[in-house]
């Protein structure tokens, strides 16, 4: 197994270090060929590095892009509003236009902000906002989180390219600037952009509903935190045309950045475990354990195999799921994979 370090695949981008210069010319001349069975992400001639890094949402397999994710938005708080429209009578508390209204207290119900400044008063409207609030909660867990990811997404480039504006960095600089600190702009983003959120919401409940900076800081923070304790809430015309936009994207932000603190936390944790993997002392032990094929031989795929199970990347249940695989491709039970296997295999099946 030894003699054959030089020539696994597994390493055959860095086996030879002295020729990473020529390598990274030719990728720029190479035309890769697409394998059948690994999906590959490709970039058409005038797509830029920089705007293939924005990822589309996926969903029970299917790809769903943020436009389709707006529709299905758009289609569920028209149809909310439209049943809260129909039950405008049956609703109590401060109202200003029958059709805003319902596309407010949608909006309220979804987030969970549940002001109390308009609330159903009948057994019909009350069962439609249990619906409601159910159906409302999962939209906005599951499609706007995803969104507010792909928003995050979009504007980490604005910030890198804000952060060294200064600098002349190409497009794929910022890529792999973005890249090699991901969870570190993410944090930073989210922040950004929830701040911004916070003091436009601010002056807008103190320059439009009337109140004093810190009141309306307090609503602020009562409604992104989905608190409403409903003292203070938006009661005038513009003030809910406002919300209806403000809340929505406000409480979807606040979730957004914990989620990254909690990415960061875990990163940052995973860094150091792989720092500790990659320079702590080799002992006899480790080599016994990195020996899968027991021949007191210790090959570079093996030895690849055993620190990323030490960082965590994969585990032993992995590592048998491929055998497995493997062992089920090599028909002649060589202990290689040749095309004649392949062959054999499907000549076989048929």
């Amino acid at each position: 197994m030894a003699d054959r370090d030089a020539e696994d695949p597994l390493l055959a981008g860095s086996v030879d270090s002295s020729n990473q210069s020529n390598g990274n010319n030719a990728l720029k001349r190479r035309k890769y060929r697409r394998s059948r069975s690994a999906p590959t992400e490709d970039v058409s001639p005038g797509q830029s590095s920089v705007e293939s890094l924005h990822h589309t949402v996926s969903i029970f397999g299917k790809t769903i892009h943020f436009k389709q994710i707006l529709v299905l938005l758009g289609a569920y708080l028209g149809v909310g509003a439209l049943c809260f429209f129909l039950v405008r009578h049956q609703m109590k508390g401060q109202k200003t236009n029958v059709i805003l209204d319902a596309v407010y207290f949608c909006v309220v119900t979804m987030t969970t902000v549940g002001y109390g400044d308009l609330v159903p008063d009948s057994i019909l409207s009350k069962l439609l906002a249990c619906i409601f609030v159910f159906i409302g909660m999962a939209l906005v867990g599951f499609l706007l989180s995803k969104a507010a990811d792909y928003i995050v997404e979009k504007q980490e480039i604005l910030l890198v390219k804000a952060i060294h504006m200064r600098e002349k960095y190409s497009a794929n600089d910022i890529l792999k600037e973005v890249e090699t600190n991901k969870v570190e702009y993410k944090v930073l983003t989210a922040l950004v952009f929830l701040i911004i959120l916070i003091v436009i919401g601010s002056l807008f409940l103190n320059r439009i509903e009337g109140l004093n900076l810190f009141d309306a800081f307090y609503c602020v923070c009562a409604t992104i935190t989905t608190l409403g304790y409903g003292d203070k809430s938006f009661s005038t015309f513009a003030g809910r045309i406002f919300a209806s936009f403000w809340i929505l994207i406000s409480t979807i932000c606040l979730a957004q950045f914990f989620y990254c603190l909690a990415e960061f936390y875990t990163e940052r944790r995973r860094r150091s475990l792989v720092k500790w993997v990659l320079t702590r002392k080799l002992t006899i032990s480790d080599l016994e354990a990195a020996d899968l094929d027991n021949d007191e031989v210790v090959s570079a795929a093996e030895f690849v195999v055993f620190k990323l199970k030490e960082m965590g990347k994969i585990g032993e249940a992995d590592i048998a799921m491929v055998m497995e695989e493997f062992k089920s491709l090599d028909v002649d039970q060589s202990g290689t994979l040749t095309k004649a296997d392949l062959v054999n295999l499907d000549s076989s099946n048929s």
